[in-house]
């Protein structure tokens, strides 16, 4: 009967064994081999010894899941057996059974509860002893092929889709089993557990926390951080998972550095976005523990931690204003800061709670210690209530602590560099407006020194700026607060009179009167700055102001220089010039600007020489003529050799009266020589002063080298010293001295040319006065008159000034061209040539002494 029946369904390969048309099945043992390949190890530690053929499907020879029974009595696979009658209608034929081969009427197909429970025990005591008998390579010396199996064994369990597999896992241990063979030796193994890691982090918070622990964070941090790019996607992917669960988020945070290579990684888009997604997702976790947040924003990551500042309450806002005022900030984080919550903590100053608002001082003075994120704390109105704090009325409701803060953070966006005479404070005031500064001034003189240094810091900044620091004078002139200001001088607080000597010394420029006259009142204040400059062990920065305010007071002040003869500074100033000169000045940069303090300060004694005697006696103790002769070698040192020049200047202009007359006629002396057959002595003259001269007791200038070294710096690029140095030169054109000699002295030195050439270049001021009335003086002479006639840029540039200068240099040029014949003389008002001492043309003695 079989024979004469068409072929049924294959609903396997075609083999003799999958053929309904061959009759029974082939043996157990088959049907064994394909359980075992199912369900792992061999069977030697079965009970049974195999599987049951009671529980193979004939159809698909694997062991049932959903057992069905038809109408034959035989039991198969639920879906096997649906499919075999199905293709049996698809081919014409009524359905038979594939074992007996008989029709079958009924497809009803009916579940063997009973089988499906029996199939269930043996499988999940099948897997449960296969899953123990792998548990024993779970550890990192198994060898390598058996932890291999082990591990497939473990997957399989885990991903069967059976309860038992998963629960044995758990029960028995195996997550962190699994987990601790990252450490294995073989590369292969660490990968196959670094996939499982993967898996088992997608189920349940207690998978992931088992997996993570002992040092499993730890491993995988250093596989992330590892060259090995497999290992490396693995380690992050499977970290990534893992950081779903709270406590490993606790965990990650607790690993120093573990952040910061995820940030590392996260960054590292162009090189794998892989691990970068992966890194940055797991970082993205991390945010929910606010533990790692304040941790993320200490490896670079603020965003999260400025999120719960902004949107918080106002007890997480306090805690992590807390934890970001304890963490060093780049200078671009800072401005991140700056721009994110600068208005945040602006509000807080003015309207917050004390323990805010100390924390908000303290943000804001990290912050704007850096000028770009000072200038966006500016622009998010943090100005206007740090005023209000500070003034009279707000200042009585912060403690003192709170109120240095306020003026730190002040002091600080002050030194930004914004002209804050632009900025608006509120409404039409800014911080330089007039009565801002009087309050501010006003609060110095009634506060605590700590608070006192900090808002003459914050003048002191203000005064470095050109664009203000004429309203902070204006401001200080008209509430008179200078006196108290220089009074600080005298405070025993360091800070206060650091900060306050370096304001003055700022303000000195533009108030040496009204400073001069406080010293003046109360020289001991005087000689506090004295005894800072030259006497104390002060700073270096406080000596210097202290120096520079001396060397800025009015020059002519006869009483500050009698007070400072007094008290022995020139002295002082006198063997520091001569050591820094020693020391080759031009090497050290506080060596230039002590120097050009110095020098200025000595050169004092030089405005009042015929009032003080003194300095004529000092001055010729220290040879100073010759000391200001050395220092115009100073090239690059401008200001230095300005200074020279004038105090050369002012010394030669009292050579004239200082020289002594030779006194002839003494028979008695006369004839003492002749008895012992000596001849008298020759005394040599000066040409110019008609004496006896010499550079340290009359202070000639042509004594020393000095004409020689004033020459030189007529030809210098800074035009301030090369009228220094003319104007030097001058004084031997000067009436009461013989000008034809000193127009021959110049002439000798070769320093005619570089006279006219400044001529000739057109100069303005009072450089155009001065050159015009030496060039007047030394055409005087005939025969350089004769020779320059035909000069004609010579004769130009003395019509230009005749044309432009004002009254005084327009009659003296008018003079000189008259000397070479481009005007004719219609009078004897000017004398033809005046060579001798004094002529109708005046004296430049004056003009020098109103010289400033």
């Amino acid at each position: 009967m079989a024979a004469s029946q068409p072929h049924g369904p294959r609903l396997l390969p075609a083999s003799s064994s999958s053929s309904p048309s061959h009759g029974p099945w082939s043996s157990a043992a088959a049907k064994n081999r394909s359980a075992r390949e199912k369900y792992g190890f061999d069977g030697d530690g079965d009970e049974d010894g195999g599987v049951l053929s009671a529980f193979v499907c004939p159809i698909t020879k694997q062991v049932m899941r959903d057992p069905v029974v038809i109408e034959t009595g035989h039991a198969y696979e639920r879906e096997a057996i649906a499919r075999w009658f199905s293709e049996c209608r698809e081919l014409g034929r009524r359905p038979y059974c594939p074992i007996t081969m008989q029709e079958v009427y009924r497809t009803e197909l009916k579940p063997v509860l009973a089988l499906r429970a029996a199939i269930d025990e043996w499988a999940d005591r099948r897997e449960r002893d296969a899953l123990r008998k792998a548990r024993r390579w779970l550890t990192k010396d198994a060898p390598e092929e058996e932890a291999l199996r082990a591990l497939d064994c473990v997957m399989r369990g885990w991903n069967g889709g059976r309860r038992v597999g998963k629960h044995v896992v758990r029960s028995e241990g195996m997550l962190p089993m699994v987990a601790g063979m990252l450490r294995y030796g073989g590369a292969r193994v660490r990968l196959k557990v670094l996939e499982a890691l993967q898996v088992f982090a997608k189920e349940t918070d207690e998978d992931r926390d088992a997996v993570s622990e002992g040092d499993t964070i730890r491993t995988l941090i250093k596989f992330i951080d590892c060259e090995d790019c497999q290992e490396r996607e693995l380690a992050v992917s499977a970290l990534c998972e893992l950081s779903k669960s709270e406590l490993v988020c606790g965990k990650i945070s607790e690993l120093k550095g573990a952040i910061l290579i995820l940030g590392k990684a996260a960054g590292s888009k162009d090189d794998n976005p892989t691990v970068a997604e992966a890194a940055q997702n797991t970082l993205d976790n991390l945010e929910r523990c606010e533990k790692n947040v304040v941790q993320m924003a200490e490896n670079g990551r603020l965003e999260p931690l400025l999120n719960l500042l902004i949107e918080g309450s106002p007890e997480k806002q306090l805690m992590m204003a807390s934890s970001l005022e304890k963490i060093v900030l780049s200078n671009d984080l800072k401005i991140l800061v700056a721009q994110r919550v600068g208005s945040l903590f602006a509000g807080i100053v003015e309207n917050g709670s004390m323990e805010a608002k100390e924390v908000a001082f303290k943000v804001l003075d990290h912050i704007s210690a850096n000028a770009a994120s000072a200038k966006v704390l500016i622009e998010e109105n943090v100005l206007c209530p740090l005023f209000h704090v500070l003034s009279v009325n707000g200042v009585n409701l912060l403690p003192p602590r709170l109120q240095q803060a306020a003026a730190t953070v002040l002091c600080n966006l002050v030194a930004s560099g914004v002209d804050f005479g632009t900025v608006p404070l509120d409404g039409d005031r800014t911080l330089v407006s007039e009565d801002i500064v009087h309050s501010l001034l006003h609060l110095i003189s009634n506060t605590s020194p700590p608070i006192q240094s900090k808002l003459l810091e914050f003048f002191d900044k203000l005064s470095s700026s050109p664009e203000t620091v004429l309203s902070i004078v204006s401001a200080i002139k008209s509430s008179g607060a200078i006196t108290n200001l220089v009074q600080f001088v005298e405070s025993d607080h360091e800070e206060s009179r650091t900060a306050s000597l370096k304001l003055i010394h700022k303000i000195s420029f533009h108030m040496d009167h009204e400073i001069s006259q406080v010293l003046r009142a109360s020289p001991t204040m005087l000689g506090c700055l004295v005894r800072a400059t030259f006497l104390s062990d002060a700073n270096i920065d406080e000596q210097d102001d202290a120096l520079q305010i001396l060397a800025n007071l009015p020059k002519r002040d006869k009483y500050v220089t009698r007070e400072l003869m007094e008290q022995g500074a020139f002295k002082i100033v006198a063997r520091k010039v001569l050591s820094i000169c020693r020391r080759e000045a031009g090497t050290c940069i506080y060596d230039n600007s002590l120097l050009e303090g110095l020098v200025k300060v000595l050169a004092r004694i030089t405005y009042v020489m015929r009032e003080e005697p003194r300095c004529i006696a000092l001055t010729r103790e220290y040879n100073l003529a010759a000391l200001f002769t050395s220092l115009l070698r100073l090239n690059g040192l401008d200001n230095v050799q300005v200074i020279s020049a004038k105090a050369l200047m002012n010394l030669s202009l009292e050579s004239k009266y200082l020289t002594s007359t030779p006194k002839f006629g003494e028979p008695e002396q006369k004839s003492k020589l002749a008895w012992f057959g000596r001849k008298a002595l020759s005394i040599q003259l000066c040409r110019v002063h008609s004496g006896v001269c010499s550079i340290r007791d009359n202070f000639c200038i042509l004594e020393g080298k000095a004409v020689e070294r004033l020459i030189r710096c007529l030809s210098h690029c800074n035009k301030k010293v090369a009228e220094a140095a003319l104007a030097a030169l001058c004084t031997l054109l000067e009436d009461g001295v013989e000008i034809a000699e000193g127009v021959l002295v110049l002439q000798r030195a070769n320093g005619i040319t570089p006279i006219f050439d400044i001529l000739k270049e057109n100069p303005t001021g009072s450089l155009q006065h001065r050159v015009t009335w030496a060039v007047e003086r030394i055409l005087r002479v005939e025969e350089i008159a004769k020779v320059v006639s035909a000069d004609r840029s010579l004769g130009s540039a003395l019509i230009h000034a005749f044309q432009h200068g004002d009254s005084r240099t327009r009659r003296i040029a008018e003079a000189a061209l008259k000397h070479i014949e481009k005007i004719p003389i219609f009078s004897q008002i000017i004398d033809e040539r005046p060579l001798r001492r004094g002529s109708s043309m005046g004296s430049m003695e004056r003009f020098y002494r109103f010289d400033r």
